[in-house]
């Protein structure tokens, strides 16, 4: 997807064949805008549902709507009329919380067959209620007759079911797909099945309540005698792979309950924040809303899925970026996260997979066509920074928790991690990490910015691999460092010492190597002979982030990263205007994607260019007031900002994005200066700094073992004060300035 996608060129057709333009892999067709469709959507566990603003599923090509589970679409179009007709829109939102997206709706104006009006518009409310739980969809349609005469209302749901795979709704074509079996029609259910050539039998049931006046297998239809002000209601069911006991009904209120408590307490884990700003309130709430909506647990914890709609699955870098923004708020999901990856680590060589022993895993895919090997995603580790990116992780959840025991159940896993950079990741022996697929098949580009095109030359050629990224040098070099600290807590002195001499001879290399004065950053990537790729890039201010770049070098990055080639006012351009390849419409080649500036902001203030931290988080939350719901995208076009004009969108950006939620939370921390140090059970602000649109922002339920404080910061003056509500246990609260 970016970084954590199996897309090689997004949202275009393939690159044309020939010499130097290689093909595009499992691109997504922009035959549909996103952004146009304005659809709404629901996650639970591995099922995920894409509606638009009418609460419908319109199949068509190019178009991502419908209801999925593990991969697979499992109801392909529903499309409700009101005698015919399609409703009119009033209004469609989702809660706060995310447990429901609701449509309200109304009658157009109706005619019979010789043209004469029947009923004018806005004389019948529909309100559609739909939630997902346990592997179904959950509707209620509610129906009122405003009119002061008796009405019949006759309701249809048309419905369908194509059991495509998600690479196939990509775009990807299938020489052969298995066989749509004979639908099964009962008075108030319809089973609709598929029999892959995966050789599993896929069923999607529909249940109704009331039993419908008709019910086919593809359209129930529903006649209610409405007097002026009364009201009907009907339930849907929609699940996938579920066997019912005859006669169950729809439980509809029961599986509301069930899902708001659920999220209810994992959100319950969060801290709490309120500000000054009310709508960057909204903006947090939905940050955090989404955060949790796309927590899925598994049997080693709660583990974020990358994003909807095309995304919805285990991806290890986004969780591992996604885990270190959220570390300061919950650190369940980095626990979750780290554990769950570890229990999937490489143990053997798989070149169709692009796994060697002691790599992190990319992506894991449950579909008929990872299955059949269709798709190398079924369980494929072809990304190069997931492994460094585990290591620091687990070494900045040890400083963050001071939990030992998670630390020693790791210590195996990292030191497999470490082995694997030292071993494979390092394939020439000159020190540094490099990527090359190991199949025709595998990944082109390995990194965060995975298109087919984004590693080039100043000529704008591409360049030939195995190739090193400047960012992944710099998670290697945060990977020694963090691995130092584990073995430092655990007793493993000699190891200790040894990573970090690793980690400054690292330092020393990568600064020789791909620092580039007149450039005034650090260069993309050294390709395959060693020759520096000279193009101004946002992969450089990773380098803050981890702190491999040398103190000297902070100032002149800075300026080029905030500089106008890169910075466009809204965040920083993942690609320089002024260099060759420099699209703002593309996916990687001139875009702004949250995370990746959240990533650059923390390694701002890290070397203590806060102002420019907070000239970022300004960007991205003004960005953030235009669009809806306030919900951050995977990515919006890097075009100029321009007084009285929102950002422009990207046509099939993700939303939501598990790492892009997560960038305002992680913004605030590195504004704040917040950090954490669980031996001394201190929690403390260093040089904190408050963006210009946040006068004052509290802090709820800030957790270090076991103990607990509630802390507003609040400008005066040129300094932000800070103010401890409540201390609960031994927790000291300290401020640096």
């Amino acid at each position: 997807m970016h970084g954590s996608t199996s897309v090689e060129a997004v949202a275009h057709a393939p690159a044309p064949a020939g010499p130097g333009a290689p093909l595009a892999q499992f691109f997504i067709p922009a035959a549909a805008s996103l952004q146009e469709r304005r659809p709404r959507t629901l996650k639970h566990g591995d099922t995920f549902a894409v509606f638009d603003h009418n609460g419908d599923a319109l199949a068509g090509p190019g178009s991502p709507e419908g209801l999925y589970h593990r991969d697979t679409r499992y109801l392909s179009h529903l499309y409700l009329t009101v005698d015919g007709q399609r409703p009119m829109l009033l209004s469609s939102t989702l809660r706060d919380d995310n447990a429901t997206a609701t449509c309200d709706l109304t009658n157009p104006d109706l005619f019979n067959a010789e043209g004469r009006l029947i009923l004018e518009h806005d004389l019948l409310h529909l309100r559609r209620s739909r939630f997902l739980w346990n592997g179904a969809c959950h509707e209620r349609i509610a129906i009122r007759n405003f009119d002061n005469q008796l009405r019949r209302v006759r309701i249809d749901i048309a419905f369908a079911a194509d059991f495509a795979d998600l690479f196939e709704v990509r775009g990807t074509v299938r020489a052969r797909r298995g066989v749509l079996q004979e639908p099964e029609v009962a008075p108030d259910r319809v089973r609709l099945a598929y029999l892959g050539l995966d050789g599993r039998r896929r069923e999607t049931t529909l249940r109704f309540d009331p039993t419908p006046q008709e019910l086919a297998a593809d359209r129930a239809t529903f006649v209610f005698d409405l007097a002026p002000r009364e009201a009907s209601t009907l339930v849907l069911e929609i699940a996938c792979d579920k066997v019912y006991d005859e006669p169950a009904r729809p439980a509809f209120l029961r599986a509301l309950r069930d899902a708001r408590r659920a999220l209810r307490s994992s959100a319950s884990r969060a801290t709490a924040i309120v500000s000054s700003n009310e709508i960057f309130n909204e903006a947090v709430r939905r940050s955090v809303s989404d955060l949790y909506m796309l927590v899925t647990d598994t049997p080693e914890g709660p583990y974020p899925y990358a994003g909807i709609p095309w995304f919805s699955t285990v991806f290890g870098r986004d969780a591992l970026i996604t885990a270190l923004e959220t570390l300061w708020l919950d650190p369940a999901i980095a626990r979750g996260v780290l554990q769950h990856l570890a229990a999937n680590q490489a143990r053997e060589f798989d070149a169709e997979a692009d796994a060697e022993p002691g790599k992190i895993l990319h992506e894991v895919r449950h579909g008929e066509m990872a299955e059949l090997r269709e798709v190398p995603f079924r369980r494929y580790y072809g990304s190069v920074d997931s492994t460094p990116l585990f290591v620091m992780l687990a070494g900045a959840h040890f400083e963050r928790t001071g939990d030992f025991a998670t630390a020693r159940r790791l210590w195996p896993h990292v030191q497999a991690a470490l082995g694997w950079i030292e071993k494979h990741g390092d394939r020439d022996g000159d020190g540094f990490v490099e990527y090359g697929r190991r199949t025709e098949e595998g990944l082109i580009n390995q990194g965060w910015k995975d298109s087919y095109d984004s590693v080039f030359h100043d000529d704008g050629a591409l360049a030939e691999g195995p190739i090193a990224l400047a960012e992944v040098q710099a998670y290697v070099y945060g990977a020694w460092r963090a691995a130092a600290e584990i073995a430092g807590g655990l007793g493993h002195v000699a190891e200790a010492t040894h990573f970090e001499r690793r980690a400054e001879r690292l330092r020393q290399s990568f600064d020789e190597a791909f620092f580039d004065e007149a450039l005034g950053t650090y260069v993309l990537a050294l390709d395959g002979e060693k020759r520096p790729c000279r193009v101004r890039t946002s992969n450089a201010g990773h380098a803050l982030l981890t702190g491999i770049a040398l103190p000297e070098r902070a100032a002149a990055l800075t300026r080029t990263l905030m500089g106008p080639g890169l910075f466009c006012g809204w965040g920083v351009r993942t690609l320089s205007s002024t260099e060759a390849r420099y699209n703002p419409m593309s996916y990687h080649n001139g875009s702004v994607w949250p995370h990746d500036n959240a990533l650059i902001a923390a390694g701002l203030a890290r070397y203590g260019f806060k102002r420019e931290a907070a000239r970022i988080f300004e960007g991205l939350f003004a960005a953030s007031t235009y669009i809806d719901l306030r919900r951050l995208p995977e990515l919006f076009c890097g075009f100029p900002r321009q007084h009285t004009r929102g950002p422009t969108f990207y046509p099939v950006a993700c939303m939501p994005q598990a790492w892009a939620a997560a960038a305002p939370l992680f913004m605030l921390q590195s504004c704040l200066g917040l950090g954490f140090d669980p031996g001394r059970r201190h929690v403390t602000f260093d040089e904190p700094t408050l963006p210009e649109f946040l006068d004052e922002v509290t802090l709820r339920n800030l957790v270090l073992d076991g103990g607990g404080a509630d802390v507003t910061l609040r400008r005066s003056g040129a300094k932000v004060v800070v103010d401890v509500l409540e201390r609960r246990g031994a927790l000291r609260v300290l401020t640096t300035s």
